[in-house]
Parts: structure tokens; C-alpha cells; sequence
């Protein structure tokens, strides 16, 4: 498979050196003239909420880390005066991939190092996690919280000022419900001890350095870890999902994609399969990322209940507050609006849906994406999952969470056929290359392509990128953050990307006409499953379900929006 060219747009993005009023020469990004931007929104009342259309100034698309890294690093590079930003996931110890930004060193904390002596001040919000229940993600984000700190007291003074923390969700459980999950979170104690215990002294020591959440939750008994006893865990349900950053508040990159190593995917995924992620990034200019800038100094007081949520123009979002009654475990959800707006556009789609996602277990997204197959017998549907989950796949693991999930994303699905039939495709991405094995990272022979982007297109009229995948966690709980683009030759560019992507050149055009997208990618899907890897035609094959169908189980009592 050839690569992408690395960014297509609807206007140029002219990122390089360029001369600023006074003649003096400068590496960035030139803004179109004022005269070209755009600076008011309409707002459209809709029954199912607020509809906003904007044609969203300097639309760049990228398709997996190859394409954004390096854009995204050196828009870092040509900033003015500000960066802000919240990821789930931000490792300073990234490789840096272009060429311009490698002149500054080889880390992304090298990066940051020179915007910072540059001028320019950075406000980052790293997403902290549950200690207990994810003790590997909550020591990755004190990390790095740590090495950024250490940073920021390096630099000289005069430069720029770095800000970083550690940004939990404040939704927790109440006591009386903790008291219900006692024996879970004892087991629970139990396990992290002995992860603990099973490093070499010095490994233990340092690990348990960044696990600060769990104080209070483990003792020593002699050199070992164990669980400590007449403590009540806290338990916080809900997470800072989001990824997004913005330039001089100018400039938006929003999507699906943190910054860490295991993100790193080329559109060639030509990786083994567990190190294979494909995610989709934009950046836009204008109105979003003055909304984007407000959202990112008010999101963390507005779930905490200090401040009320704000409006918005053209940023949609979902933000949840925790509830104080002794039997929550739920979070309060506060603004829904990317599931809204899904529903939204659901019910006015004639010819085609499209959706790439890392999860499909949304019922009330799946319900009304069923509805809307049944009222249209014209309309297709069109779904990019992964082939397994990545616990499944690559973690091998069996937990109830992990088969609670699977056997909510049977349901869904199962709706989805009864409703359209062979009015949908259910494709799933494999490397064309051939492996030995029959474990759920493999797929017709072949390793399977990690899908992690959040992605949907409604006929060519609207589409919808964001942080949030088709769960009920993302659709209620945490918090995300998208943008729908209404501009028809944006979302033809971006169908028209997506689809060369993941059906190369030597597709048939019925498979990229929207008349018959559904029957189009089915008979490529089916035919390719009858061949040899390397003699395929694209990367789809038939999403499979006969595994996810046994493992899977729902449990009675838990809520969906728990995976």
C-alpha cells in the first residue's frame, strides 16, 4: 500500500517561512486575510437541540500519527505567544518525527524546551486515571506531569511559562456504593500488590514513587506490598477523554489522537499488529479554536460544579459532574452534545451513513441508527471497527469489563442487521501481509489494523470528528470533544480520503459512489476474504463476530456507560 499524501485541504495551508509586517522573517503559519475569514456562525434550532453551521477556515485532515506529528509539531514551533491544550495521553519522551522540529532535539520535550525559550507560554491538562483500577495509566500521567515540572524550572528566565497537571475527573462513587464494590476493590488491591511485587526492589520502589493515588491503599509488609486493611477505595467512574490543542488561539487541532509512542501508525501499517493505530486528526482556524481556548479554561471548573457550562459556537462536547448521594456510581451528564448531534444528523441522512470507531456500544446511538434504516429503505450504512478490542487482542485478557463490552457491541450490531440488512457493511482492516495464528489480532490470515479514530459522515452534507467513540462512557460520561463540519466539499474531501485509504486504488468506483457504498464494500470485503493478503484488494474484510458472540455477556445491574 502507498501512503497518503500527507495533507489534503479545502484552502491551502500555508505553513513555512513567511515575513511578518515589519519585513521580519519567520517560520509559521500565514493566516488567510481577514477579508477571507469567516466570523459569525448561524444558529439552527433543531428538535433534537442546537445546530450550528460553519465552514471551517484552513481544514487539514491527517490520517494516523505519520500525517499529524509532524504538522502538529511544527505548528508548535511557529506559535506566537500561547499553547493550550488537554490530552488523555502526553508522553514528553516522544519521538519527534519532522525534520524541522528534529533541529530542536529529539523528544517532544526538547520541542517544548525551545517553544518555551522562544516566548511563547504552554497550558497543558494531562488526563489522570483511577489509581486502583488503572495503576499503569495513572503512573504514565504522573510521569509525565514530572518531567514537565522539571522542565518548566529549567528553562531561563524571561522564556515562556509552562504550566502542566494532572487532570482527574472529579466524579466519584458515594459511600455507600464504594461499601457495594468493597470486595471488587479488595480484590483489586490484592492484584496491583502483586504486580508490585513481582518487580525487583529498586523497580518496585520507583514505580510505587509514581503511584501517588494509592496512598493509604497499600502497606509494606517487610520489602513486599500489601493491601491495607479498613480503608474504604474511592472510585472515580469517568475520565478526561479529549485531545485537543490550540495555537495562539487561532489555530484548533482536535480529533481522536494522543501523544505517546503506541499512537505512532503510518497509513501503511506496516507494523506488527499490536503497535498498529489508526486515528484521524484535524486542524481549523477561526471561531473553533476561540471556542476550543474557552472549553479548555472552564471544562475541568464546569465538571466540577464551580462553574456552569458554556455555550458554545462550534465546538460540541460531552461533560459529566459526579452526584452527591451515597449510591451514585454514575456521573450527573451535564452536555451531550456530540451524541445529540449524531442523532441529529442520523435522522436527516437520505443516501449514506459512514462511521469509523473503536467501539459501537451505544444502544441509544445504535437505536437510532436502527430507526433510520428502517424508515429509509434507501440509506446505507457503512461501519470501520476493529477486529477485537485492544485488551482482547492484544492484551489476551478475560475481564468482565472486557466481555460486558463485547457483549454490548453484539447487541448493538445485531440491531443494525435487523434494521438494514444488506443495506450494511460491517468491515474490519487487516495488514496485507500473511501470520501464523488464530488469536483475535489476526484476521483472514492476516494481522489485524488497530482502529481507534472517531469519525462520522452523513451523505455528503456533514460529518463528525472527535474524542468520542459510540459508547455510552463517551456519549454520557466522559469528557470529549469534537467538531461537525458542514461544508460540502470539506466533507467530500474527507470521505474521499478515508476511502482511498482503506480501498486503495484498485477498488471499483461503485464502491466509492454513495448510491452503493453498502453492497460495494460487502462484495469487496467478502472477495477478499476468499484471498491471500498480499492479493487484496484494500485493507476490509468482514467484521468478525462468532468470537465476540461467545466471550461476550451482559451484566445485569452495571450501567453501559461503564465501557
Amino acid at each position: 500500500m502507498s501512503a497518503q499524501p500527507a495533507v489534503m485541504r479545502q484552502e491551502t495551508l500555508q505553513i513555512g517561512f513567511h515575513r511578518d509586517a515589519n519585513g521580519r522573517r519567520f517560520f509559521g503559519r500565514r493566516r488567510p486575510d481577514s477579508a477571507h475569514r469567516t466570523s459569525s456562525v448561524t444558529d439552527l434550532v433543531r428538535s433534537h437541540g442546537q445546530r450550528t453551521d460553519h465552514p471551517f477556515s484552513n481544514l487539514s485532515i491527517f490520517v494516523t500519527a505519520a500525517e499529524a506529528f509532524p504538522a502538529f509539531e511544527e505548528a508548535l514551533l511557529a506559535a506566537q505567544s500561547e499553547i493550550a491544550a488537554s490530552f488523555r495521553v502526553f508522553d514528553p519522551q516522544t519521538r519527534l518525527r519532522s525534520p524541522v522540529a528534529r533541529k530542536c532535539g529529539e523528544t517532544w520535550e526538547d520541542l517544548l524546551r525551545t517553544v518555551l525559550t522562544q516566548g511563547v507560554n504552554v497550558r497543558l491538562a494531562i488526563s489522570d486515571f483511577d489509581p486502583l483500577a488503572r495503576p499503569a495509566m495513572h503512573r504514565a500521567t504522573t510521569r509525565s506531569v514530572r518531567q514537565l515540572q522539571s522542565l518548566a524550572a529549567s528553562v531561563p528566565q524571561g522564556a515562556g511559562r509552562l504550566s502542566v497537571h494532572a487532570a482527574r475527573h472529579p466524579a466519584e462513587a458515594g459511600w455507600l456504593m464504594r461499601l457495594v464494590l468493597l470486595p471488587i476493590a479488595r480484590k483489586r488491591m490484592g492484584e496491583v500488590a502483586d504486580w508490585l511485587n513481582d518487580m525487583d526492589a529498586k523497580a518496585r520502589t520507583d514505580t510505587l514513587e509514581l503511584l501517588p493515588g494509592l496512598s493509604g491503599l497499600l502497606r509494606l509488609d517487610g520489602d513486599l506490598v500489601a493491601p491495607a486493611r479498613w480503608v474504604l477505595p474511592r472510585v472515580y467512574p469517568a475520565t478526561h477523554h479529549q485531545k485537543l490543542a490550540v495555537i495562539d488561539g487561532q489555530s484548533l487541532f482536535i480529533g481522536g489522537l494522543d501523544v505517546n509512542e503506541r499512537r505512532y501508525d503510518s497509513p501503511d501499517h506496516d507494523r506488527p499488529a499490536e503497535e498498529t493505530w489508526h486515528d484521524i486528526q484535524i486542524s481549523v482556524d477561526g471561531p473553533a479554536a476561540q471556542d476550543a481556548l474557552s472549553h479548555l479554561a472552564r471544562f475541568e471548573a464546569e465538571t466540577e460544579g464551580v462553574l456552569s457550562p458554556s455555550p458554545q459556537r462550534t465546538l460540541m462536547r460531552t461533560l459529566s459532574r459526579g452526584r452527591a448521594t451515597p449510591w451514585a456510581l454514575s456521573p450527573r451528564p451535564l452536555v451531550t452534545d456530540l451524541r445529540q448531534r449524531f442523532e441529529a444528523e442520523t435522522a436527516r441522512a437520505r443516501q449514506f451513513i459512514y462511521v469509523e470507531t473503536q467501539f459501537l456500544r451505544d444502544r441509544q446511538i445504535a437505536r437510532s441508527l436502527a430507526r433510520a434504516g428502517r424508515a429509509r429503505p434507501e440509506l446505507s450504512l457503512v461501519v470501520v471497527l476493529p477486529a477485537a478490542p485492544e485488551g482482547v487482542a492484544f492484551g489476551h485478557k478475560n475481564t468482565a469489563d472486557l466481555r460486558f463490552g463485547d457483549g454490548l457491541q453484539i447487541r448493538c450490531l445485531d440491531m443494525l442487521r435487523k434494521a438494514y440488512g444488506s443495506r450494511l457493511a460491517l468491515v474490519s482492516p487487516a495488514q496485507p501481509r500473511a501470520s501464523d495464528g488464530d488469536a483475535r489480532d489476526q484476521l483472514g490470515g492476516a494481522p489485524i489494523i488497530y482502529v481507534h479514530s472517531k469519525v462520522a459522515i452523513f451523505d455528503d452534507r456533514a460529518a463528525i470528528v472527535s474524542s468520542a467513540n459510540l459508547n455510552g462512557r463517551s456519549s454520557a460520561w466522559d469528557t470529549e470533544a469534537g467538531l461537525c463540519l458542514t461544508d460540502t466539499d470539506q466533507v467530500r474531501t474527507l470521505r474521499a480520503r478515508l476511502f482511498e485509504h482503506w480501498l486503495g486504488e484498485d477498488a471499483p468506483r461503485s464502491a466509492r459512489d454513495p448510491r452503493t457504498i453498502a453492497t460495494a464494500w460487502n462484495a469487496l470485503a467478502t472477495a477478499n476474504a476468499t484471498r491471500a493478503p498480499a492479493d487484496r484488494t484494500g485493507f476490509l474484510l468482514p467484521h468478525p463476530t462468532r468470537r465476540a458472540r461467545r466471550f461476550g455477556r451482559i451484566i445485569p445491574g452495571i450501567p453501559d456507560e461503564m465501557v
